[in-house]
């Protein structure tokens, strides 16, 4: 059995038993406090009394019920307004705050891609932009090189087609010559009036370097020209 402290409103007293706060007609609003307690209570809130209670009825329109009993009533407020009513306020409030939040934070978000968008889009046409200066002037190296390979084509032609005129030339100059040395070689042969043999020896083996050296010209020049030719054809 516990033993419990009084309180007046100026000074506590005590300890009393029960038997004690039975005789001392103490009543539900009579603050106690027993060891154990964390703070004074009514003595209605302690069950261990409710047996010795006095009842009291209270003054008309001067109820002051304490905090603690506040709490416990059927319909409690918060800063005015019905508990129940306060929750629903709060939630709508958390749901507008949320719906406005979410709107800035769509709104943001689409601003940033549509940035995001539009700088992809110019980083895109500046490539492209990029790519087809590149191909431009991939095409004018090409064509430049054409050009230049259609140049050198051209001078390579006429300077080998020059050079096969020259040959023709050269060639019509040794086959006259050659049809004369022959001449000569037939008059070195029958001719024989005021000539030694030695001298007629002589005049012959003359004709016939000559002959020789003019069949190896020919033979060269015709060799060239063969080979002009064949580059005349992977020219064209």
């Amino acid at each position: 059995m516990n033993s419990y402290y009084l309180h007046n409103g100026v000074e506590s007293s005590g300890p009393f038993d029960l038997s004690e706060l039975k005789a001392k007609s103490i009543t539900k609003t009579t603050p106690v406090w027993c060891e154990g307690m964390a703070n004074w209570k009514n003595a209605g809130e302690v069950m261990e009394l409710q047996s010795i209670l006095t009842v009291v009825p209270p003054p008309i329109k001067s109820f002051q019920p304490s905090p603690e009993l506040e709490e416990t009533d059927d319909n409690p407020k918060i800063l005015g307004i019905d508990k129940m009513l306060f929750f629903i306020l709060c939630g709508l409030l958390v749901l507008i705050i949320g719906t406005v939040s979410f709107k800035i934070f769509d709104e943001n978000r689409s601003s940033d891609l549509e940035q995001k968008n539009n700088i992809t889009e110019k980083n895109n046409q500046q490539f492209q932009l990029q790519e087809k200066k590149i191909e431009e002037q991939k095409n004018l190296i090409a064509e430049q090189e054409r050009i230049e390979t259609d140049r050198i084509k051209k001078e390579r032609k006429e300077t080998l087609s020059n050079r096969l005129s020259e040959i023709k030339r050269k060639l019509a100059i040794d086959f006259s010559n050659l049809d004369q040395a022959k001449n000569k070689m037939s008059e070195a042969n029958d001719f024989q009036f005021l000539r030694t043999t030695d001298e007629r020896e002589e005049d012959i083996n003359s004709v016939e370097t000559e002959i020789e050296n003019l069949k190896i010209d020919i033979g060269n020049l015709k060799t060239e020209m063969d080979q002009i030719y064949l580059e005349l054809e992977k020219i064209k």
